[in-house]
């Protein structure tokens, strides 16, 4: 009879911050490594430790403990110490798509340079698994992904349910949105099942009894896994002695100390010809919808904003410009991996989800301040070089050039502003600063009537928002830092079309000189209560909210861009409405309108919207929570004492856009409760399509038939979509994660904030600043388009593009070797959205990264100096059989080019 085979590998799962500050866990895991070698040392049959399948714990311990360093190293080369392959165990839905790829990158550098790294994707406690799972670890080597949540069976927070949520054993196959295909590990009976291994007989035969029966009731073999450990879990000094114990008392089952490796390439010959296929994204669809953890996409909104303008600052400014600009031996690489490894620090699931204590989410802020400056830093110094290069000298010597740059993949229309020196003051110049300040405000007093004209002479229209004198610094590369005083003028202008990594140069100068007349269209008058373009009508109602026309299919929407305003009795993790499940409406209060302006770049009205709403939950509410009384059985409602919540919104209409812009503003002094905006559409649909990572997804909008929850809240990127055959209504946002779909009359709902006072979970953590009081902004945006295609996918893209700002440059008069308005390389791809472009990390090439985001295959047309790019992985290793200009559905596409010096 051949014997079963149970696996016992030691690990503990480290949370790097949690229910308490970084640098507390920090010292306990000082503590685990300094024990764990020494157990290498001393105990031969003690096999190895799994370190939670993040490098970053390797770097905290040797700030603390450099002078370990051989023997950490020493103990990896024995296969003592198992290692990687990410640098962080992140929350995948929660950071951009290259966030996920750069976490495998650098946590595949990081590895290498110890010489092994675990061959498994491993997301023990991610809050749901990203649907491009499957293809995301194919695309870097990984043939295994073990996580713990999404998938029936388990005896955590999961029930069963719908056949591709559901498989019949803890191993399964696991296939993504383009057809890729993995093998997948459900920790069944959590990541814990083997955890505190008793050493004495009779406690040792009654955990091993319950521990087997459990492991098996789920296991397609008989090699059974058990995980020796969890959170912050101590290494077990007596595990090997523990095994020889069970072995005694099992003959018909082997216990074996081991490791991920060897485990898996038994499992691998063992695997049962039945094993259940699982589909797309895991995220406990089919629960109660309680535990789905989905609303840690609203909890400490600021962190995902602040995320998201970051990520976007380095992925789609600061690394595009600098490709644009710097020959390969000069691209940043070292600043640009400083900068990514502290926004990933950034990125583990108790961090950028906001349901840590406030200490974790202070320091936060601090790490994404000093991620974002390195990202300015790398971005501007990019941007200068790249301008000095564009050739400017056509323009009028009187002229004041800038140079506008879209780093975006698609072509961006829209506002931007810059702001222009025209004249200034050297603190070294003749005078006092005093008489210099004087002479530069006659100057000011002055001015020209001015005019904005492109590279080819024609004036262009233009809106003055400032005009003022600055004090500045400029600090050369080969000098002391130069102090001034200069006349800055801020301008407005509309920029339509400009191609992706494409720029155009301008000019600011006076009326007086020779320019062609301003040509601008014929516009429909706005005022304080309506904005039209060619495209769009949107009318403010007397009750506050928006009717919205799309002028070319006629579909008007009504009851657009209400404001709700609800209770909150819920934690970090889960909003639950208080029980006197009110909602407060916008539409039930007064509001007051006014004309912002309306010229030819567009029109804009400030909308402020006086709610009255409680100050908190009653008292009862604290008292559940001191209780840890679970949120599903607590019975709070809200304060009867009512304070006035103002929210302030400015709306927004280029001239040539089909998008309207939204800014709201308030001032948070209440708690216990959850602020959104909602867009009914009344579409009649069965699903939405939202952004996900390297995906458009498809989701119901009606929970399954086991769903209790109230709410079905989810998780978004830049957009989420409503759409019939005839008419679709796409809402975009900027750091605002988390939507739901109001099925009864097709409402999207945004959530802009919610304001709780827990962390939750398993005890009470007071979290007083996730109450997030203060002063915050919101920007999201409404797209209208019919049923096709098209005109989804573009409103998919000015959703991507909206987060991206333009690059602006003022600049000088110069030669140079790229002409006035022109493009780094050319893209002709309607369903292809870029993610990023940079410098390759292992050559001198370029590497282009997007996927389809569409549901068909599409044609990819990229044009750079006409050189034929290869198709690579997330490593840049050549992929062979894939096409080069040719996208699958769903499909994930790196190319490579390999000579990439600009002519």
């Amino acid at each position: 009879m051949t014997k079963k085979k149970v696996f016992i590998i030691s690990h503990s799962h480290w949370d790097r911050e949690w229910y308490m500050p970084f640098e507390q866990h920090h010292m306990r895991l000082v503590t685990l490594v300094d024990n764990l070698l020494d157990i290498f040392k001393h105990d031969p049959d003690f096999d190895s430790f799994h370190l939670d399948g993040q490098m970053i714990a390797l770097d905290d311990y040797l700030e603390v403990r450099p002078e370990r360093k051989p023997e950490v190293a020493a103990a990896i080369r024995a296969g003592k110490l198992r290692i990687g392959p990410f640098y962080i165990l992140q929350d995948d839905f929660l950071i951009s798509p290259e966030s996920n790829v750069r976490n495998m990158i650098v946590g595949r550098d990081e590895a290498k340079k110890y010489g092994q790294t675990v061959p498994l994707g491993y997301f023990p406690d991610t809050f749901g698994n990203m649907g491009q799972t499957p293809q995301m670890m194919a695309l870097a080597n990984l043939k295994t992904a073990a996580f713990g949540r999404g998938v029936t069976p388990t005896g955590f927070n999961n029930q069963t349910g719908d056949a591709d949520y559901e498989s019949q054993y803890s191993e399964m196959w696991w296939q993504g949105p383009d057809g890729s295909k993995i093998l997948g590990l459900l920790f069944a009976n959590w990541y814990s099942n083997g955890n505190e291994i008793p050493v004495e007989p009779d406690k040792a035969k009654a955990f091993w009894d319950q521990k087997l029966a459990d492991a098996e009731k789920f296991a397609s073999t008989g090699d059974l896994l058990m995980m020796n450990g969890v959170d912050h879990q101590p290494v077990q000094l007596n595990v090997t002695k523990a095994i020889k114990v069970a072995n005694q008392l099992y003959p018909d089952y082997e216990f074996i100390h081991t490791n991920f490796t060897d485990y898996l390439k038994t499992l691998s010959e063992d695997l049962p010809k039945d094993l259940s296929t699982i589909h797309g994204e895991l995220t406990s669809q089919e629960t109660d919808g309680w535990y789905t953890l989905a609303n840690t996409a609203s909890s400490r909104v600021y962190l995902k904003q602040t995320n998201t303008k970051t990520e976007r600052l380095i992925e789609n400014q600061a690394e595009p410009l600098a490709t644009m600009a710097y020959p390969a031996k000069d691209y940043p690489h070292d600043r640009l991996r400083y900068a990514w490894k502290l926004l990933l620090q950034n990125h583990p699931h108790d961090s950028i989800c906001g349901c840590s204590v406030d200490d974790v989410h202070r320091e936060m802020m601090t790490r994404f301040a000093k991620s974002r400056e390195v990202g300015r830093f790398v971005a501007q110094d990019a941007l200068t070089l790249l301008t000095s290069r564009v050739k400017t000298t056509d323009f009028d010597a009187s002229a004041k050039p800038f140079v506008v740059v879209n780093t975006a993949g698609y072509p961006k229309s829209g506002l931007t502003e810059v702001t222009i020196e025209w004249d200034r003051r050297n603190f070294s110049e003749a005078g006092t600063i005093q008489e210099q300040r004087a002479e530069l405000e006659a100057e000011l007093a002055a001015l020209p009537e001015l005019a904005v004209v492109d590279h080819n002479g024609q004036a262009i229209p233009f809106r003055v928002v400032n005009q003022e004198i600055g004090f500045h610094y400029d600090l050369p590369k080969d000098s002391f830092r130069i102090a001034y005083q200069a006349i800055e003028i801020t301008i407005a202008l509309n920029i339509t079309g400009l191609p992706a990594f494409a720029w155009e140069a301008f000019g600011l100068q006076a009326k007086s000189v020779a320019a062609k007349a301003v040509e601008v269209a014929p516009t429909t008058p706005s005022n304080d209560h309506e904005l039209s373009n060619e495209w769009v009508k949107a009318t403010l109602e007397a009750d506050g909210s928006l009717t919205v026309t799309n002028r070319e299919t006629g579909k008007t929407y009504h009851q657009m861009m209400v404001f709700e305003d609800t209770g909150d009795m819920g934690n970090e993790y889960i909003y639950r409405q208080t029980a006197d499940n009110q909602a407060i409406l916008s539409t039930d209060f007064p509001m007051e309108t006014t004309l912002i302006h309306d010229d030819a770049l567009g029109a804009a009205i400030k909308v402020v919207n006086h709610l009255q709403i409680p100050v908190s939950a009653d008292e009862t509410l604290i008292k559940e929570e001191k209780a840890i009384i679970d949120i599903t059985q607590r019975t709070a409602k809200r304060s009867a004492e009512l304070r006035p919540l103002d929210l302030t919104t400015t709306i927004t209409l280029g001239r040539h856009s089909k998008q309207l812009q939204f800014e709201t503003t308030l001032n948070n002094q209440m708690r216990d409760h959850r602020v959104r905006v909602l867009f009914k559409t009344n579409l009649v649909t069965d699903t939405n399509e939202a952004d996900s990572i390297y995906e458009t997804v498809t989701r119901p909008n009606h929970p399954a038939k086991t769903w209790q929850n109230p709410t079905n809240p989810q998780h978004q990127q830049a957009f989420v979509n409503l759409h019939d055959a005839e008419n679709g209504v796409t809402v975009g946002n900027i750091g605002l994660n988390e939507y739901e779909i109001l099925p009864a009359d097709g409402t999207i709902a945004l959530t802009m904030i919610r304001s709780v006072g827990e962390l939750g979970d398993w005890g009470y953590f007071a979290t007083p600043e996730a109450q997030t009081q203060g002063a915050f902004t919101f920007n999201y945006s409404l797209e209208l388009h019919d049923g096709s295609d098209e005109q989804r996918l573009v409103s998919y893209h000015d959703a991507h593009t909206n987060q991206v700002p333009f690059s602006v440059q003022a600049t000088g008069h110069h030669n140079g070797d790229l002409a006035a308005a022109g493009n780094y390389l050319q893209l002709d791809a309607p369903a292809f959205e870029v993610t990023s472009l940079k410098r390759a990390n292992e050559s001198a090439g370029v590497t282009l990264r997007g996927y389809n985001l569409g549901q068909a295959a599409a044609d990819l047309r990229v044009n750079f100096k006409d050189e034929t790019p290869q198709v690579v992985n997330f490593f840049e290793e050549p992929l062979a059989d894939k096409a080069i200009d040719h996208l699958e559905p769903a499909e994930i596409k790196t190319l490579l080019f390999k000579d990439a010096e600009v002519k």
